[in-house]
């Protein structure tokens, strides 16, 4: 009986060791939802490199950075805009030193007609856009709006969503006839026309900073970090429709 407990032992001993190996090479990304394609498609070259498994979570950095907080399970995040890095760093629950910008972006409005200017594309009817309240595509949409002195005459057309991709259906949909999104955007949506740009001097840069989560960062975690930094992953950032961290973003 002795020898089978020992035996017992060392199968779950053994068993545990696995497990421990394939938890060490799993990352876990939570990435804002504009995001999606860089990510998925730079995991999938990283995995082929080290093997080393990437799951993803898209949504808001507003939803991302809460879901932290409240102890989610995430080894990186990926933020679209400085204010949720910031709110997730003031509660000491990313790895400070690890922090950089790993892209940057524009904004566009995305239609199914004709190109136009911002007023009046969207005095014609409803546009989607994040939620000014909490999401950054949202609150660099509204910036804009109100430094072009347009956001009183058109907010009552506008359709609030939790996140880009969503502000994106709502057109694919029918249900709103143009979304303020961004110019990486297009790429989830070749069908639809890119109506108008607006000038980085109306909002903030759109900047994409990413860090470590956790007191003890992921070993894992920092190579994918280091990975997105790199020539090769700056190349996925730009082929999607991104600026590169070293390039001029707004």
């Amino acid at each position: 009986m002795k020898k089978i407990l020992i035996l017992g032992f060392m199968v779950l001993a053994a068993m545990a060791g696995v497990n421990g190996a394939s938890a060490a090479e799993k990352v876990t990304v939570f990435a804002a939802a504009s995001m999606k394609e860089v990510v998925e498609t730079a995991a999938a070259k990283f995995e082929a490199k080290t093997g080393t498994k990437v799951t993803s979570s898209f949504a808001a950095s507003s939803v991302l950075a809460k879901q932290i907080e409240q102890g989610a399970p995430a080894n990186l995040f990926i933020s679209a805009d400085l204010d949720w890095m910031d709110y997730l760093e003031q509660r000491n629950l990313i790895d400070k030193p690890s922090r950089k910008i790993v892209a940057g972006n524009a904004l566009v409005i995305l239609t199914k007609a004709d190109k136009g200017d911002a007023a009046a594309i969207l005095k014609a009817g409803r546009f989607a856009m994040g939620d000014p309240s909490n999401v950054p595509a949202g609150k660099y949409g509204k910036s804009a709006l109100e430094t072009l002195k347009v956001w009183d005459d058109v907010a009552k057309n506008a359709v609030f969503t939790e996140n880009v991709r969503a502000a994106l259906e709502f057109v694919r949909r029918g249900e709103a006839n143009s979304a303020i999104v961004y110019a990486s955007d297009h790429t989830a949506a070749p069908e639809l026309i890119e109506a108008y740009r607006f000038a980085g001097s109306t909002h903030k840069p759109i900047l994409y900073p990413a860090a470590l989560v956790g007191k003890e960062p992921s070993a894992e975690g920092k190579a994918f970090l280091d990975f997105l930094a790199s020539d090769e992953g700056q190349e996925i950032i730009k082929s999607k429709g991104f600026v590169g961290a070293s390039d001029k973003a707004g």
